[in-house]
């Protein structure tokens, strides 16, 4: 008996008691599915059948760190649209950024630019910065 009222603190430091009465406010959500006699009992744990427990989520990244993977630098759309567009030999319109059309078909692409093939007319490097926008002729 002497044991359990040596256990019982006599007195709290001021800087605890106010920290443990401090209330989580949340805000009550009002949804028209939401089953409210789930919530009678309080602290009673339940299933929802409708998401699966966090261990049965497939992991991702390989690991257990919940992180998402990044994406790629690079989805490469870009260079599958020229590469079509070339090996068709597509008529394409590019309208740099100072509003100029520039009719012609792409020969090749890199990084930073594209080559214009154009009928009766020099051939073009333009960079690709100084595009504003391209579409196939008789598209638009």
């Amino acid at each position: 008996m002497k044991d359990a009222i040596d256990s019982i603190p006599v007195e709290r430091p001021i800087e605890q008691e106010g920290f443990a009465n401090r209330k989580l406010i949340r805000p009550s959500l009002n949804r028209n599915d939401h089953n409210h006699a789930n919530h009678a009992q309080p602290g009673v744990a339940e299933r929802r059948p409708d998401r699966p427990e966090r261990t049965d989520r497939p992991e991702r990244n390989g690991g257990g760190g919940g992180r998402k993977i990044t994406p790629p630098e690079q989805t490469n759309a870009e260079n599958f649209y020229y590469q079509k567009q070339m090996q068709a030999k597509t008529p394409m319109v590019i309208v740099l950024r100072d509003g100029e059309e520039v009719h012609g078909v792409i020969e090749w692409y890199d990084k930073s630019c594209l080559k214009i093939n154009r009928n009766g007319q020099p051939n073009l490097m333009i960079y690709k910065p100084s595009i504003k926008y391209m579409y196939k002729e008789g598209e638009k």
